[in-house]
């Protein structure tokens, strides 16, 4: 199971690698599960003893094989590519002679074979060209959509909004700036996610609270803090622990 919102928010580079490297924290983490090394750590994978840059490589490898697998399995709906395509990409990447692809997969013959070569190289122009067009739109485009958190635990409709439709909401219940109280807690689920998504910035990452740090983190922001603490819980801002005596950012 991918990391969804971390490895969409990935490089091209990061996805074909299989992880992605945080210098602010140390930390490699694994993009196809939830798996993360630390720099200054030695680990052990098997009979091994590797620092935290070789240790994620090696759990990829040992793990999932390696990206590419785990890239192939995706939908076509992602990928683009037919069923074929996907077994002459897996002998391609075993190294496989166009004369051995096309006795395994019963391809007529070699030209046909380095035909298929050719339109693979001519798909990853045009992804090349298509993601040099959708990063200049996103410098220009002004109804730039609001980044889903990495917490939740359904994206749909809700979770489609703009920058300044974001703006907007945050002005209409943030009414003595960002900083300040919650004028009302909103009913409508888009506006409810936005305020929640203003409210979890108030947390520091990586930091266990208590319940009642919690609490008088939000009591600050609303008088109905028990509400938004469950919201933020509910909506995956928040995780807890079973007992409910400790509460992190996800």
């Amino acid at each position: 199971m991918i990391n969804e919102n971390d490895f969409w928010d990935s490089t091209v580079e990061e996805m074909a690698q299989g992880f992605r490297y945080e210098p602010a924290s140390g930390i490699y983490q694994c993009l196809l599960c939830d798996y993360m090394c630390e720099d200054g750590i030695i680990y052990k994978q098997d009979e091994f003893l590797l620092e935290a840059k070789k240790a994620i490589v090696y759990h990829i490898q040992n793990k999932h094989h390696s990206s590419l697998d785990s890239l192939l399995g995706f939908d076509k709906r992602y990928t683009g590519l037919t069923e074929q395509q996907r077994e002459l990409i897996r002998a391609f990447y075993d190294g496989l002679s166009d004369k051995e692809v096309a006795e395994k997969l019963g391809i007529g013959s070699v030209s046909t074979v380095r035909n298929h070569r050719f339109k693979l190289k001519e798909k990853e122009k045009q992804a090349k060209v298509f993601l040099a067009i959708m990063k200049s739109l996103m410098e220009k485009d002004e109804e730039k959509l609001v980044k889903v958190h990495k917490g939740a635990k359904m994206v749909d409709d809700r979770y489609i909004t703009t920058e300044l439709e974001k703006e907007k909401i945050l002005s209409t219940y943030f009414k003595e700036g960002l900083a300040g109280p919650l004028a009302i807690f909103p009913s409508k689920e888009k506006r409810k996610i936005i305020v929640l998504q203003q409210i979890i910035a108030r947390f520091e990452r990586k930091k266990m609270y208590t319940e009642k740090e919690v609490s008088e983190i939000l009591k600050q922001i609303y008088p109905d803090f028990a509400t938004i603490r469950r919201y933020l819980i509910e909506y995956g801002f928040m995780e807890r622990s079973k007992d409910g005596l400790e509460y992190w950012m996800k």
